[in-house]
């Protein structure tokens, strides 16, 4: 007797994935050689699948064995809590339960459930803006967006996993095209933009140019560098504008909620493929492996810079010839989070600060370092993360410093992939930090550094005993 496999929401993938084909359950039933009501079963997690009816689903589906059976979406599930943490939309609590079998359930209706609170968050933004600009009697415009293209664009990168094969094979062939050789691919730019493209490249000093790092030309057909820029950084640079000459459709205008959210992905994309230019994917993805993820190796090897790699490797995810799957993350000093992905799985707030506990904000403390953290998710879930503070955006003793900290990592069953995980016993209770999301998601009681209550266990406080947090429950303490 074959054994079936059952998984939380597994139903409702399959379900979602029909309807977005446009099957009926009578349609796909057929294709797969049941019955319709045995169809609705599985789809509502009542029935287990085989393993040879999970095959045909991803015949009958066309998709990867992969795609169904991956892990219910921590991200969505994240999302919705701080919806339902925000008191204009849910004013009494809503159980932890039921925000968990709504995402894995009705994962559609979660995601309008989303979008309108979206709607609701900048509406509400806009109505404060507007009011003290009354207030002020001052003259000025306020924003109708529905969300933030930065936000949109950080959306459209998590759906497609940040990988985009077209990019890749875009950039394999353009290291044939214009026989760029390893060591001098920036040469190679600068003669494939002159021979194919009719372009020059020029330099000049920041004075010059107003502090524009890069500038194109098109009546003159010159690209402009600024002189500031290290080596590594101008072979970046062109190829990012070849990257934007060549061209990348992109997700169609209607599926961006505004043209400044399409303008910012074109400006991703190119970046993206000036990364796969200078980081080919098969000599990354060997030289990561064969280096054993040590990031400043890496960036030495290929001439990029640390965040450079750090972000290539969150890319690493062809079919067949993966990496290791990491999140990331860059911050600054004020604890603003400017560019996030989550390949490992981890969940980041979209609305509320991060947890205090990442490492990536310790960088901080020691700039240049290297920090390394085992952590653990209130939900038992374990990561390994890096981080490191990077400088940027000084030209010369005037210029104004930019320090930003980036943060690398991954489920605690990769890290000895990493060199970085050499030295430390994974197992040992005592270097594991307990983190968070956001300490508005976060359910521990014991926290000393919580800012706010959790939305998801009541607040415990005694008022004739002060403990080491505002918040930690009485007669706990922070480990």
């Amino acid at each position: 007797m074959q054994r079936g496999v059952s998984r939380r929401g597994l139903g409702s993938r399959i379900r979602a994935l029909r309807q977005s084909r446009g099957l009926s359950q009578v349609e796909l039933a057929r294709q797969l050689e049941i019955s319709a009501s045995y169809l609705n079963l599985i789809e509502h997690n009542q029935r287990a699948l085989t393993p040879e009816l999970l095959v045909r689903l991803s015949r009958g589906l066309e998709i990867d064995l992969a795609e169904l059976d991956r892990e219910p979406d921590h991200d969505l599930f994240d999302a919705l809590s701080e919806v339902f943490a925000d008191p204009d939309v849910a004013p009494e609590r809503v159980p932890v339960a039921d925000v968990r079998e709504l995402a894995e359930q009705m994962p559609t209706v979660a995601h309008a459930i989303i979008g309108m609170h979206r709607a609701l968050t900048t509406a509400r933004t806009a109505a404060d803006r507007l009011a003290a600009r009354i207030y002020d009697d001052e003259q000025g415009q306020g924003t109708t967006r529905a969300i933030a293209p930065s936000e949109e664009v950080t959306e459209y990168l998590q759906r497609h996993g940040n990988h985009f094969p077209e990019l890749e094979h875009m950039a394999e062939r353009l290291w044939r095209d214009a026989r760029l050789s390893e060591g001098d691919v920036g040469r190679g730019l600068v003669r494939h933009l002159a021979d194919r493209h009719g372009v020059r490249v020029e330099e000049q000093r920041p004075a010059s140019v107003g502090g524009v790092l890069r500038h194109f030309d098109a009546t003159r057909r010159v690209v402009t560098l600024s002189t500031t820029l290290p080596p590594a950084s101008r072979t970046f640079q062109l190829a990012v504008q070849l990257g934007l000459f060549l061209g990348h459709a992109g997700p169609p205008e209607h599926e961006m909620g505004s043209e400044a959210a399409q303008r910012l992905l074109r400006v991703v994309l190119a970046n993206y493929f000036a990364a796969a230019v200078v980081m080919p994917y098969e000599d990354i993805r060997r030289a990561a492996e064969s280096e054993r993820y040590d990031l400043e190796i890496l960036s030495h090897r290929f001439h990029a810079s640390f965040e450079q790699v750090c972000h290539r490797l969150t890319t690493l995810r062809r079919p067949g010839a993966e990496g290791v799957p990491f999140h990331l993350l860059r911050v600054d000093m004020a604890g603003n989070i400017s560019k996030r992905f989550s390949g490992s799985g981890i969940g980041f707030a979209r609305f509320a600060g991060a947890c205090p506990r990442w490492n990536v904000f310790n960088a901080f403390l020691t700039p240049g370092a290297l920090r390394v953290q085992v952590s653990q998710m209130p939900d038992g879930t374990r990561y390994f993360c890096v981080a490191r503070t990077v400088h940027r955006g000084r030209a010369g003793y005037q210029g104004a410093p930019s320090v930003q900290a980036i943060g690398l990592g991954c489920e605690i069953a990769h890290a000895r992939k990493l060199v970085y995980a050499d030295a430390i016993d994974l197992e040992d209770p005592r270097i594991i930090v307990p983190v968070g999301v956001t300490c508005r998601l976060c359910e521990r009681t014991d926290c000393d550094q919580r800012a706010f209550p959790s939305i998801r266990q009541p607040v415990l406080l005694d008022e004739n005993r002060r403990a080491a947090g505002a918040y930690v429950a009485p007669g706990r303490s922070d480990r």
